[in-house]
């Protein structure tokens, strides 16, 4: 077992896992053909369009800095929202290191209303998630676990460290949190080898894949890790944007093993625009969460990590939910809702696999039942499949390699955020409509994305 697992840069073809390399070290196996390399405007168009013919100069895109963001909501700032910012336009400093008071308790009153209670001092905010869950990881210490696959960002901020970490593969039924049983023989394997694992990172509502856990499998994963001494990092990014939450059952960790677990959440999964960068963490009410607690402010202030004080009263406001807030969060995940089944749909059509999305505003795919004839178009990769779908659909269309899936698996997330309108105007219309599937811009570009799904059959 090796101490890092990295799947190479996505500018170059990766050679199959092996210890973390520096950005600017050349990975094993042959560099990328310089004809097939796009420029970086490509993977942000707003909207799912046509092929462009236009030739672009090659460009090479470094393992970190130009890997995905988390999935665009794509759409308009809610108007209470930009008018509270506004109003703060003139404070001229920045949150104290971990947030003010005031953030303070506007997160502690958020998950209490969830059911997990605790004080203000023990919330910690960092302008993203990010700088959050990098000072987490340097404030608890030790190897990393995760499952795979697992959001783009995470095995970064361990690389940065120096921390090795390990992908833990996943039940059938989700993603988001590790099969028991393999997380069981990673610890083992791990310790085995002269190795500490210390920390788990999980999602129960998950990017890439859009699934929500099953409780019993959730407590579960929390149970092995907790007795072989880990502590947890539950990211709840996502869990404002359950798709059918009366019919869903979303389970925190925190709620299973209230002294193992930190909650972290980015607000910009449902509450804020991801323009203004914030975060907050949920640390146990222990004594050695408050000494780990303390060390995240430490690693935050030499970080310079602090919330903009204009960001942190528009996020206080946020969190508090008013009636305007939650009305939005639930036309949000309503519209995200419809847009995502008809994705899901449009990509079985090619014979492609896909779990049905229940959270987010984005699906994962499996294409490897279209193996053969994508192998026709030049496609044998992730990262080939990566670059064939965002130039198809004119929108980002991240590989599974970018989320810690084997570069060989035909694996990739589809956004819908995309599908929502390529103007403000329209995607505003989006959001108000009873039908928006039957919206003249929403219903054109569910027949773009289908239609380059079923060039594949």
């Amino acid at each position: 077992m090796q101490g890092t697992e990295d799947t190479g840069p996505p500018g170059r073809r990766a050679g199959g896992q092996g210890p973390a390399q520096d950005p600017q070290d050349p990975p094993p196996g042959r560099e990328r053909v310089p004809e097939r390399e796009r420029a970086e405007d490509q993977a942000r168009r707003p909207h799912y369009r046509a092929r462009s013919s236009v030739a672009r100069p090659p460009e090479d895109h470094g393992p970190v800095r130009y890997g995905p963001p988390a999935p665009d909501p794509g759409l308009p700032v809610l108007p209470e929202l930009a008018a509270v910012l506004a109003a703060a336009s003139a404070r001229t400093r920045p949150e104290p290191p971990g947030g003010g008071p005031v953030l303070r308790e506007a997160a502690r009153g958020y998950w209490d209303r969830r059911g997990l209670h605790g004080t203000a001092g023990g919330i910690a905010a960092a302008p993203g998630a990010q700088p959050l869950l990098l000072a987490l990881i340097g404030a608890h210490g030790g190897d990393v676990l995760m499952p795979r696959p697992c959001p783009a960002a995470w095995m970064p901020q361990a690389r940065l460290l120096g921390h090795p970490a390990y992908h833990v593969p996943t039940p059938a039924e989700c993603g988001g949190i590790p099969d028991p049983y393999a997380l069981l023989e990673t610890v083992r394997r791990v310790r085995a080898e002269g190795g500490r694992p210390k920390l788990l990172l999980l999602s129960v509502v998950d990017d890439p894949t859009a699934t929500v856990a099953l409780p019993e499998l959730v407590r579960e994963a929390c149970e092995a890790a907790v007795d072989e001494g880990l502590h947890i990092i539950s990211d709840e990014t996502w869990r404002d944007t359950v798709h059918r939450p009366r019919d869903t059952v979303l389970l925190s960790p925190a709620e299973m093993c209230p002294d193992d677990v930190t909650v972290l959440a980015d607000l910009s999964g449902a509450l804020v625009p991801a323009a203004w960068p914030v975060a907050v963490a949920r640390f146990p009410d222990t004594p050695r969460a408050a000494v780990r607690h303390a060390r995240t402010l430490d690693i935050l202030t030499a970080l310079g990590a602090l919330v903009a004080g204009p960001v942190a009263h528009a996020a206080a406001h946020a969190l508090g939910e008013p009636d305007s807030v939650r009305d939005r969060i639930q036309r949000a995940a309503a519209l995200h809702t419809e847009v995502a089944a008809a994705a899901h749909r449009a990509v079985l059509g090619s014979g492609a696999l896909a779990r049905p999305p229940e959270a987010g505003c984005h699906l994962y795919a499996d294409l490897g039942p279209l193996r053969s004839r994508l192998a026709d178009l030049g496609v044998t990769d992730s990262m080939e499949l990566e670059e064939y779908l965002t130039d198809r659909l004119g929108a980002p269309a991240p590989g599974g390699h970018r989320f810690g899936d084997e570069l060989g698996a035909l694996r990739v997330r589809l956004g819908t955020g995309p599908l929502l309108g390529a103007t403000p105007q329209q995607r505003a219309e989006s959001l108000a409509a009873a039908k928006p599937l039957e919206l003249a811009h929403v219903a054109r570009a569910l027949d773009d994305f289908a239609a380059v799904f079923a060039d594949l059959r």
